[in-house]
């Protein structure tokens, strides 16, 4: 009998106990869906509504704004800060000179995130920070149209806390992640790989280690570093335990005509971004995969993005090295830029097994930028039920909502308060509502 299947069947019985809501099924519960093999789905998206978000991906289809590529893009943009100061300037003046000379452009980061609970089954409070180091290494027609390039991405998580955000929610009886990628992972290699764009830039590939969330429903307002926290909000709704990073895999895609777009794309489903060159070996040798589909409406060109509505399927294999259970399902999203300053959206999601937290989702809200490339708003409320297949157990539908103020302070730093409501926490039921009070900051080099 497998890890997995030892935890699943704890967790079933603890939860077909009723009176055992303990911290103990939190803690079972996040042992199936975020032990070191098991990536949990992570939002790589556009930090800003319109600008900063678009700008980001004009000639570049299906260039997730967190790849590396779209990170260097951002970085490189004027902010519209509170200080109107760079004190990065000369550094930003030697890296591009590096960049004209070589063709390697490169860039890092650091971001901080701290929860506190108004109440929960364990731990109250929640503290970690992620270093990142990324860049892009343009080899082929460099300065032209149809540029092949190496992309890279390496992080380190760790926690301050004996509970990393990533957990928090679990640990207050929350069946969610207030927080998918602060965690207290240690050091992982994000992306690796080599992307050839095609047909003047209408069109990528990408071969290697892969981040699957770079060209897979991406949303507007999800990156966990810039927009919402809460993995409702993001790649999948909460309804796709793995989402592959760190894996090797390919993907193809672009447009079809000026607004039609679609991509097609295959992982290794047991990667481990901890020990990622494993997997050259084990997506040959195990072929456990998580395979994507996606065709989109869009505005094309900056509002790829923003101006959307999509329809993504996946499909995932058993995971004979995790216990991980397969699975398939579909998530539909709707975005729409109004007025070059809000963005509503309307997304949800369905799976059936796959080992996600929910088997539905449905999330709505918007998205407020009065200034381009500066602050930002983001409102969002989703309704969830709580996956039947990876519980074991009916348990009642949940509700969240997450309210976050993003401040541009100056031009190389952000600070972002934020709440969470967490409705009917399913592990908690004696309690109707837990608010989580969040702070993030982030500052690039």
């Amino acid at each position: 009998m497998t890890s997995f299947t030892r935890i699943q069947d704890m967790v079933c019985a603890r939860v077909a106990a009723r009176p055992g809501w303990t911290f103990a099924v939190a803690l079972a519960l996040t042992s199936v869906v975020f032990s070191p093999q098991t990536a949990i789905a992570e939002e790589a998206t556009p930090s800003a509504v319109a600008a900063s978000a678009g700008g980001n991906l004009s000639g570049h289809p299906l260039n997730g704004p967190e790849s590396a590529d779209s990170l260097l893009t951002d970085s490189g943009e004027e902010k519209q800060d509170l200080l109107d100061r760079n004190v990065l300037q000369e550094w930003e003046a030697w890296k591009a000179a590096v960049t004209e000379k070589t063709g390697l452009s490169f860039g890092a980061d650091y971001t901080i995130v701290g929860f506190g609970a108004n109440t929960s089954l364990g731990d109250r409070t929640a503290v970690s920070g992620i270093a990142r180091i990324y860049g892009s290494w343009a080899l082929f027609n460099r300065g032209a149209a149809n540029t092949g390039s190496i992309e890279f991405k390496g992080e380190n998580r760790h926690s301050f806390t004996d509970t990393p955000p990533q957990l928090l929610g679990l640990a207050a009886g929350y069946v969610g992640v207030t927080q998918p990628v602060f965690s207290d992972q240690r050091f992982r290699t994000t992306t690796l790989y080599w992307k050839q764009r095609f047909l003047e830039d209408r069109a990528v590939a990408r071969l290697g280690l892969v981040d699957v969330k770079e060209y897979f429903d991406v949303f507007a307002l999800g990156s966990p570093w810039s927009g919402f926290q809460n993995l409702v909000f993001s790649t999948g709704a909460n309804t796709i335990a793995i989402l592959p990073d760190g894996a090797f895999g390919g993907m193809a895609g672009g447009y079809l005509t000026d607004h039609i777009y679609s991509a097609v794309g295959i992982a290794d489903a047991s990667a481990d971004p901890t020990s990622a060159f494993q997997s050259f070996e084990t997506f040959f040798s195990d072929f456990d995969t998580f395979k994507t589909f996606e065709i989109g409406l869009t505005g094309g060109g900056k509002l790829l993005f923003v101006d959307n509505a999509h329809i993504s399927f996946w499909h995932m294999d058993d995971i004979a090295r995790t216990g991980a259970p397969g699975g398939w399902g579909v998530i539909g999203s709707a975005s729409k830029l109004i007025d070059g300053k809000w963005l509503a959206f309307l997304r949800g999601g369905w799976a059936h097994e796959g080992g996600g937290l929910y088997e539905a989702s449905v999330s709505t809200g918007f998205g407020y930028m009065p200034t381009p490339a500066g602050n930002l708003l983001g409102v969002g409320v989703n309704w969830g039920r709580p996956n039947r297949h990876t519980l074991k157990a009916a348990l009642d539908d949940q509700w969240t909502g997450e309210v976050f103020y993003r401040v541009q302070v100056s031009e190389n730093f952000q600070v972002t308060p934020s709440v969470q409501l967490l409705g009917d926490p399913a592990l908690n039921p004696d309690k109707d509502l837990i608010a989580l009070f969040g702070l993030r900051s982030r500052v690039t080099f």
